[in-house]
């Protein structure tokens, strides 16, 4: 196997970046994923989690690997244990529910859990003075 495969930290593109500038990246592709569009007429937004999930079978399987990039942002910058597994409860229970034909599709677009898991990394960092 390549060597260039060996160690995948070496594809991790945001390598000086201050932690606010990943924030803001990682609240860009929460909103991306939860509430990119929204209905007119209506308060209601949804993302491309809600559009992903309608595809039966592996689309909330999909959805919940990108949801998971957030996570592995999180562990980067340094997230403790307990935000982490919070942030993964979220996903877990986003995708376990979103599985579930016509309510987990009404429960995608009501739940969040990027635009949640997004709030809890900088509410975290935001506590501990590191943005």
């Amino acid at each position: 196997m390549s060597r260039a495969f060996e160690d995948f930290r070496g594809f991790d593109r945001t390598k000086g970046l201050s932690h606010k500038e990943r924030l803001a990246r990682l609240d860009a592709l929460a909103s991306f994923m939860d509430s990119a569009i929204l209905i007119p007429g209506t308060n209601i937004r949804f993302g491309a989690d809600a559009l992903i999930g309608l595809v039966p079978g592996i689309g909330d399987a999909v959805s919940a690997g990108i949801s998971c990039l957030i996570v592995l942002e999180a562990r980067r910058m340094g997230a403790p244990g307990h935000v982490v597994a919070r942030m993964l409860g979220n996903i877990a229970v986003d995708g376990l529910i979103g599985a579930i034909p016509v309510l987990g599709d009404i429960f995608d677009v009501a739940f969040r859990a990027n635009v949640r898991n997004a709030r809890l990394l900088r509410r975290h960092f935001e506590r501990s003075g590191r943005v």
